[in-house]
This record gives C-alpha cells, structure tokens and sequence, in this order.
C-alpha cells in the first residue's frame, strides 16, 4: 500500500458493544493490504459503553434518548480530526439523523451500505433475511431502506429468542446458546426464501459463523470496513 495516499482520519462510534467494535478493528486489520504498522488505517476511537441502552429506548420505552451522547461523541470525533464517521451498530443507526445534524463530516451509514449491496445483488423484489436486533425490526431502518430499492425483508418469527441471543452474547460473549439460535434464525430465513441474509446486528457479527451453512449471509461490519477502507485510502487523482 502507498501509505502516503492514505491520510484520512477515521472516527469511531464505539462501545456498543466493546466486543463489536475491536471485532471492527480486527476487520479493518484483515482486510488491509499492510507491509508495515504504518500501512493500516488511522482510526480515532470514541470507545463509549455508556451510551444509553438502544434496547430500553427502543424495545422498553423506558430508557433514556441515546442520540444526544452519540451526537456528543460524533462532534468530538470531528473536533479531533476526523473527515468521516463509522458506527459499528446497526440498532444505533436509528438515531443517525442526530448524529448527520451535528457534525459537518458524512457518517458511513451502515444501513445505506447494506442496502445498496443488496440492491447490487438481487433481482428486483428480492427477499434480504435479517439477523438483527427486534429493535431494529421496530423502527423498520433495513425495511425502509429496501424497499425505497424494490427490495423486501423476512424475519425471524420469534423475536425473544433473538434478544435472549443479543443479551447472552453482551453478558457471556460469544456462547453456545446464541449460536443455537442464530443457527437456528438463519435457517428458518432460508426455507422462507431470503436469497441473501444480513447480520445486522454486531453481537451477531462475532458468531457470524454460526448462520445456515447454504445461506447467502453478507456481515453489514464487513460492508462497513470495506467502506472505511474506500475513504482512509482515496484513489489518486487523475495528473
């Protein structure tokens, strides 16, 4: 890699959950061509656990409104340097409008990116299975991004099951029981026809490994890396 065409600066949306976005580094590591430490993308972390919980705003109603922490942490990503921002959630991305309105820099939505992939690989109408949060399935983000693309989505039919996986995986890391469901989920997507799966979720990112093994499954954390990698590293203009 010529490291001098690589000069942009990175900011991270992070901590939800910690395990997500270092599995996100680990991602961007892999996917770089790299000889040296000096070949990797430069990233700026604003690792945050302690952004409200998604799932009690959400799901419980009960919980406080996340987007002004994450609209916070977007403006000191900006102040720092950062010419663009990734957040490694999918649930989060419900309160992007929040996080757009408060910075100047563009944030790679990780919504836009998968639904453009799907849109790049399937025949109109085509069904895209979701392996993601009930959150996510509340406020319709892959839905509405689909079918703004011609574009429909299926589900899993048991939702609890889905968090009992995502709080499992949040509590115990990647275990046994949230692989059994996951496996489980991706399978039943595919006897309904879902030609393509996301993992939309990135607690599921990290037992991707676990979904149907005749499932066409895209991680939406993969689509992200590949488009942080596309804006750290610009092609050189045209002399």
């Amino acid at each position: 890699m010529n490291r001098e065409m690589q000069t942009n600066l990175i900011g991270v949306l992070g901590g939800m959950g910690p395990e997500a976005t270092i599995l996100l580094q680990q991602k961007l590591i892999a996917a770089t061509p790299a000889e040296d430490d000096s070949d990797h993308i430069p990233l700026l972390i604003d690792m945050n656990p302690q952004v409200p919980s998604r799932i009690a705003h959400l799901i419980e109603e009960t919980g406080e409104d996340p987007g002004p922490t994450l609209a916070t942490m977007a403006q000191r990503l900006e102040t720092a340097g950062a010419v663009a921002l990734a957040m490694p959630c999918n649930t989060a991305h419900f309160y992007a409008p929040a996080i757009v309105k408060a910075v100047k820099i563009p944030l790679l939505n990780m919504v836009d990116l998968a639904a453009d992939h799907a849109l790049a690989k399937l025949a109109p109408q085509g069904a895209v299975g979701m392996l993601a949060s009930p959150a996510v399935k509340k406020t319709h983000l892959f839905e509405n991004a689909l079918q703004a693309r011609g574009l429909t989505t299926c589900w899993p039919d048991d939702d609890a099951s889905m968090l009992t996986a995502i709080r499992a995986i949040k509590a115990n890391g990647p275990c046994q029981i949230a692989r059994d469901i996951l496996s489980a989920a991706s399978a039943e997507l595919l006897a309904k026809g879902a030609s393509l799966q996301f993992v939309a979720c990135s607690e599921f990112s990290l037992i991707a490994e676990s979904t149907a093994p005749d499932a066409n499954v895209v991680d939406t954390l993969d689509l992200l890396a590949r488009a942080i990698i596309d804006v750290a590293s610009p092609a050189p203009s045209a002399a």
